[in-house]
């Protein structure tokens, strides 16, 4: 492809990936979300349940244990794995032993949303990509955990990750200043794909996706309903989602990405632009997905 691809839903709708009768969670995919800290419990939440609305079959929050306690009776469809914590705040720089021996168990993982810029946070993130770094592993990479991607420029991702940086974030992976990526996002979303070997996704009004083939797409749903904050956990989630469902890292994506601005849409019919939260959402993506099935009028 040498164009950007304006997506529409026609396009979109034909990469929904399938639902056979004969089927049972694991089909669908396992997703290990690695999120949360003391401060930002909400995120590992609307990350989580995110994943498993869009259809991935089983969703496992790693997280610390005051995280998965505040969780547990909220979220009774999501499955927990503790991490060893720093002073009860964030996970330690020592939990990758907590988790290693189980990622071979899981379809794609997701990392980052509310696990806060510390250094012991940073130390952890290091430890999961090195080791995932030469697999093919399925990962999606976000918030916190671009923060330490930032500075530590020298490593190249899994080819098949995702990375989800709004404009201040891909300004810190680049290293340019967020005017000079606002001036020309196609250009920077194709420079962080070469530079980080993966696809990425570039936040902000019409989101642009360049595969680490640097094929290019720009989203032509949402509106102002999605800058809120928790809005990035929500696509985050649904990414992970679709990828554990089989299709490609592109192509979750583009899903992700699409529907997500149609939920913001769709909640916004009732709710205003003004009002709509992450949580209104997550509710209103089985609503957005029929819409896709079935051009209904939203």
């Amino acid at each position: 492809m040498t164009e950007p691809l304006l997506l529409t839903q026609e396009y979109v709708k034909n990469l929904l990936p399938s639902r056979p009768v004969n089927s049972n969670k694991g089909t669908f995919g396992k997703v290990l979300n690695i999120a949360g800290s003391f401060n930002y419990q909400g995120a590992a939440f609307l990350s989580s349940v995110a994943a498993l609305k869009v259809g991935a079959g089983l969703v496992t929050l790693a997280s610390i244990e005051n995280v998965i306690n505040s969780l547990a009776s909220s979220a009774p469809w999501i499955t927990f794995l503790p991490l060893k914590d720093y002073y009860k705040k964030c996970i330690a720089a020592d939990a990758f032993s907590d988790l290693k021996d189980v990622l071979k168990n899981y379809t794609v993982v997701s990392v980052g949303p509310g696990l806060t810029d510390t250094a012991a946070v940073g130390d952890f993130v290091d430890d999961l990509i090195t080791f995932l770094n030469n697999s093919d592993k399925k990962m999606v990479i976000d918030a916190d955990a671009l923060n330490v991607i930032a500075q530590n420029t020298s490593d190249r991702l899994p080819e098949n990750s995702v990375i989800t940086p709004h404009p201040m974030e891909m300004s810190r992976l680049l290293g340019i200043p967020v005017e000079q990526i606002q001036d020309d996002r196609i250009a920077a979303a194709k420079l962080a794909s070469e530079k980080f070997g993966c696809t990425v996704v570039l936040k902000g009004n019409k989101t642009v996706i360049c595969s680490n083939s640097f094929d290019i797409f720009v989203n032509t749903t949402g509106n102002s309903a999605l800058a809120k904050a928790g809005s990035g956990d929500v696509l985050t989630g649904m990414i992970a989602g679709f990828m554990a469902q089989g299709v490609s890292s592109v192509e979750a994506a583009i899903l992700g990405v699409y529907l997500h601005g149609l939920c913001g849409e769709i909640a916004s019919k009732t709710l205003t632009e003004y009002s709509v939260l992450a949580a209104n959402q997550i509710d209103t993506i089985p609503v957005a997905i029929k819409s896709l099935m079935e051009t209904y009028d939203v």
